[in-house]
């Protein structure tokens, strides 16, 4: 297939696959998604939390709760405003700047990481309703790994639209069981007394075990925040949507968090200090809640087989969300140069970064050794507290920055400040998250240096590869989706010449040739050479080594600076940029590829044109006369090597190409 259909058959691919997410994903599948990452951080947080907090448990929860709402109102506000993937790094790229939004993301990644790893080691602990070896020693930490394994398979094989719809199913199963453990516990099991008597705040729970336990709760609160803003450009839902998906999301995690802790603690509740829930269940903490409900009958039986079993499900769920929103995290992250881009590498057919998730997965597996939920949440809130409070300032200075940008949802209770409106809400989202990170990086040692060394690591990285790369720090560097993506091409040449236009279809071009340069090396062990040339085609009037202006050279500048961004995307390639000028743009170009010596040339068609996609053109002028113009007609004809043409569908807008014909020129050759 020529490389230009290629392409056009890959965006046309992508738009009705969007398309179809489009007419298929509204307000239920969304929900979905966010209610099984949050139901799933009960089954996994729960013992943790009450393993601090003790009887103080579901107070906290209840604050979880009400922080969750403020990250709610924030991340709905800022997803449907930039509607693109990636959550709070898209945020503060627009907030702020490339840096910020690199912190943020990858502070997530992270998260993603560890979520994987907490959702796989408590899945073999529920699956021990069914066999009690599942949750322990070994078999447990095979289990996991085999669970993180299957789920990083099955991000490989893509997201469809089904499995996103098959989640409502799962949602509505769950939250039936959920609805019928409280009202069975609040009949059976519930006495208040058993919850507030042992509470002797200060003392037992201690202060500092309470704020760690609720900076806990409420990063598992916000678990799912992250993996369905990524999902902003692929649903379809309106404004009134929009407020009635928050409002359920409210409701769920208010539910869930405070009338589930509540009868746990009645069930199995605090005695001199300690409680069950965060000791013998601290892993499965709902297996023991359902286990004390009518001790001698079928009934706890039947329910610890069900509990077990859809919370296996959900947190495999979960698992599968967090590689999900990892996936599409490290796409975003690399096609915006934040990431080396063989990270964000896609898989040949199924176009998913199989590089990205094969590393999570890893990553993941190596965390479920040490078996301890207590290192993992606490490293986890470390980097959720991050990105949260980025994304409150986000879409804070978003009001001040943006002011007139169209809003699918904005968040209630705004004041007038200094010309803009002040969402407070988000504020006091943003004060919430700083208070958690300072309160986690003070009380929890494993999140002070584990998480510390990820951010100061990450940072080190991208400051490295964004220097050795020539790329600014604070402002967006992106590169086109095809150059993570190594197509097959029947044929391979060492050395291509490309001359530029500084227009859309260089970018074309460039993927083009770089598809074709290959990954071979030569006798001395270098890689295929990209030439890209700008020329100045200068009028007969003027003398050849006339200065040209500033504006003309910046442009030459950023052409032949993208031009290498692209083309160095492709593995084992290497990119030379020149500038030269002449007389004649199409006789520059055959003297510079007869210069050069190099094996063929990749050149944009100058409209109009008839070509669809590229051609591979050996001949001599003939019927091509009357398609292409004169540069494309004299490189064609007199051109010492292959020349292959690429140019858009007949019927696809293209910017018009820049006159090539000035009044000045460059004073020398100059290879940059």
């Amino acid at each position: 297939m020529p490389d230009r259909d290629l392409a056009t058959s890959r965006a046309a691919f992508q738009q009705v696959t969007e398309a179809a997410f489009r007419r298929t994903l509204g307000s239920p599948a969304l929900f979905s998604l966010v209610y099984t990452t949050v139901a799933a951080a009960l089954y996994y947080a729960l013992g943790v939390v009450a393993d601090h907090a003790l009887g103080a448990t579901p107070f906290v929860f209840a604050a979880a709760a009400v922080f969750f709402v403020l990250a709610v109102l924030t991340y709905v506000e800022g997803a449907s405003l930039h509607q693109e993937r990636a959550g709070s790094t898209v945020f503060a790229r627009y907030a702020f700047n490339e840096l910020w939004s690199f912190v943020a993301g990858w502070a997530i990644l992270l998260d993603y990481v560890i979520l994987m790893a907490i959702a796989a080691i408590t899945a073999a602990n529920y699956l021990g309703a069914f066999w009690a070896p599942l949750a322990h020693g070994t078999v447990e930490a095979v289990v996991a790994i085999v669970i993180i394994l299957g789920v990083a398979m099955a991000n490989v094989m893509g997201l469809t639209a089904e499995r996103l719809r098959r989640l409502v199913s799962v949602a509505v199963v769950d939250l039936v069981l959920q609805i019928t453990v409280v009202v069975l516990g609040l009949v059976l099991v519930f006495n208040l007394s058993k919850v507030i008597d042992p509470i002797d705040l200060g003392t037992s729970p201690t202060w500092r075990n309470v704020v760690f336990a609720l900076t806990i709760a409420a990063a598992a609160a916000c678990t799912g925040l992250e993996a369905s803003s990524g999902l902003a450009g692929e649903v379809r839902i309106s404004r009134r949507g929009l407020r009635r998906l928050v409002g359920a999301r409210t409701a769920t995690v208010l539910f869930l968090y405070v009338g589930v802790s509540f009868v746990a603690l009645a069930a199995l509740p605090v005695t001199h200090g300690h409680t069950a829930l965060g000791s013998t269940y601290e892993k499965a903490p709902l297996l023991g809640v359902v286990s004390t409900y009518e001790p001698g009958t079928a009934l706890p039986e039947v329910l610890r087989y069900a509990v077990g079993g859809v919370g296996a499900l959900l947190l495999v769920i979960a698992a599968n969300g967090a590689m999900l929103g990892l996936s599409r995290l490290s796409y975003s992250l690399a096609t915006n140069r934040q990431i080396p881009s063989l990270v964000g590498r896609l898989h040949p057919k199924r176009s998913t970064p199989v590089v990205a998730i094969a590393i999570a997965a890893a990553l993941a597996s190596v965390l479920v050794l040490p078996e301890s939920l207590d290192f993992l949440l606490g490293v986890y809130a470390f980097g959720v507290m991050i990105a949260l409070t980025l994304a409150h300032l986000s879409v804070i200075v978003l009001r001040y920055r943006e002011p007139d940008r169209d809003r699918p949802y904005r968040m209630p209770l705004s004041v007038r400040v200094r010309g803009g409106m002040l969402p407070l809400p988000a504020v006091l989202g943003a004060v919430l998250a700083i208070a958690g990170w300072v309160s986690t990086v003070v009380t929890h040692g494993p999140a002070r240096y584990f998480g510390s060394g990820w951010m100061v690591g990450g940072l080190l990285l991208y400051l490295v590869y964004r220097r050795t790369e020539g790329k600014p720090i604070f402002r967006r560097v992106t590169v086109p989706a095809t150059a993570l993506t190594r197509e097959p091409v029947d044929t391979e040449y060492g050395s291509i010449l490309v001359p530029l236009l500084g227009t859309p279809l260089d970018d074309d071009i460039m993927q083009t040739a770089g598809r074709l340069a290959g990954d071979e090396e030569d006798e001395e062990g270098d890689g295929a050479v990209i030439e890209a040339l700008w020329v100045f085609e200068v009028p007969m009037s003027l003398p050849i080594d006339a200065a040209l202006p500033e504006s003309r050279l910046q442009e030459a500048r950023r052409a032949l600076s993208r031009a290498k961004a692209v083309g160095e995307e492709y593995e084992g390639v290497q990119v030379a940029t020149a500038t030269v000028r002449a007389r004649r743009t199409g006789q520059a170009i055959v003297d510079e590829a007869r210069r050069r010596g190099v094996e063929a040339i990749v050149l944009a068609a100058e409209e109009p044109s008839r070509i669809r996609g590229g051609a591979l053109l050996g001949g001599r002028g003939g019927p091509l006369d009357n398609f292409v113009g004169e540069v494309t007609r004299y490189v064609v004809g007199k051109a010492p090597c292959r020349v292959i043409l690429t140019a858009p569908p007949a019927d696809a807008p293209v910017a018009a190409s820049p006159p090539v014909t000035t009044d000045t020129a460059d004073t020398a050759d100059r290879k940059q």
